[in-house]
């Protein structure tokens, strides 16, 4: 539960960045919070509000979300596998599986310390991500620009802890850089969002044509119980 709770703070502090980026892009404070409630992925909501913010259509901004929610959908098939909830749990799970709460539970091996881990994690991150999404709303005019206080920087400082643990491999580093290089050239001479359509589409490509496991790479990279680091077995081990 300690666990489950840290990774809640950490991840919801954030949230204020998320508000004050949301309404800096042209929504008003209700429609992002609303956005944040109902959404809840914190890439596809950056990539939204980046989206519109670059004067990309609502379309672009739609697809761009929707890629990087894509991965949801995984951890969706793989907490169900795990916890196996039913009833009602079972449409609540589905709101709070993100990154961190398939995280915490996949890093436990006792099934009721993974069913404590996803929901202390998933419930945390929601109830903080959304306080601190008003807080940032609420603030977001007497901030003024995001940028003066490297808000605009949190969403990127997060997705690189996200995607840094993945690149172990040289096929996953060289993925990274062709699809960085993809984005890069294209910014300039394509619409807003497009790039990330280009670079996914790269990404899909590679993947199709790539001789590699189906599901590598699509596991959760944290191990929050520290299991390897005190020598027990952890499930990429075994």
């Amino acid at each position: 539960m300690k666990i489950g709770l840290s990774i809640a703070v950490a991840t919801g502090l954030y949230g204020v960045s998320f508000g004050a980026l949301g309404v800096a892009s042209g929504l008003d404070v209700w429609q992002t919070v609303a956005l944040s409630a109902l959404m809840f992925t914190g890439g596809s909501q950056f990539a939204f509000i980046g989206v519109l913010a670059g004067g990309g259509t609502g379309s672009a901004a739609f697809g761009a979300a929707t890629l990087l929610g894509v991965r949801n959908a995984v951890y969706g098939m793989q907490m169900n596998r795990m916890l196996r909830p039913r009833g009602w749990r079972r449409l609540l799970a589905a709101q709070v599986t993100i990154d961190e709460s398939a995280a915490t539970a996949s890093g436990q091996l006792d099934p009721v310390e993974q069913r404590r881990g996803f929901w202390t994690a998933g419930l945390g991150v929601f109830v903080l991500w959304n306080l601190f999404t008003l807080a940032g709303a609420l603030l977001g005019d007497a901030l003024g620009d995001p940028r003066r206080w490297g808000l605009d920087g949190a969403a990127v400082a997060a997705f690189l802890g996200l995607l840094w643990p993945r690149l172990r491999a040289r096929e996953p580093v060289a993925l990274a850089v062709v699809c960085a290089l993809v984005t890069v050239l294209a910014l300039p001479r394509v619409p807003p969002g497009v790039p990330i359509l280009l670079a996914a589409l790269v990404a899909a490509l590679w993947g199709w044509f790539s001789r590699g496991p189906a599901d590598e790479g699509l596991e959760p990279d944290v191990d929050p119980a520290g299991y390897e680091d005190a020598g027990t077995p952890t499930r990429e081990h075994r």
